[in-house]
């Protein structure tokens, strides 16, 4: 029983990676996000356009109240007819922007050279995370 108890605990912190690898997550965290600019700006390029996520905000009918009131002379609890009440729901949709193609591939040519950049500081970065935190 005890040992039930123990698992789930040893899990979560094997699942929390080693000082190395968090230390390495850190450091390599802005080259992840140019890495993951450049996919897009070059899909964009690929497709001749951007995709642009809106916010709607759309009306949905849906039950509101109690469903069970206490009847004040009897003490007994009855069920009472639901109710429905508008609701304002928010939805992501995607859809197609206009992009100036010229600018887009300026932007992707200075992201690729901002890579090199940072693959070189994170190289560094992660010899040094290696050497503080042997595995």
């Amino acid at each position: 029983m005890r040992f039930l108890l123990i698992l789930p605990l040893g899990l979560a912190l094997a699942a929390c990676g080693t000082p190395q690898e968090r230390c390495v997550y850190r450091e390599t965290r802005d080259l992840r996000t140019v890495d993951s600019l450049i996919a897009t700006s070059q899909l964009n390029l690929s497709r001749g356009y951007a995709m642009e996520d809106k916010v709607i905000y759309e009306p949905v009918w849906e039950t509101c109240g109690d469903r069970f009131r206490r009847n004040k002379k009897t003490g007994e609890v009855v069920a009472v007819a639901p109710r429905l009440c508008l609701e304002t729901r928010p939805r992501t949709i995607s859809r197609p922007k206009a992009i100036d193609l010229a600018a887009e591939a300026r932007l992707l040519a200075s992201l690729q050279a901002k890579r090199t950049e940072l693959a070189r500081e994170a190289q560094a970065s992660v010899s040094q995370c290696k050497a503080q935190y042997p595995e």
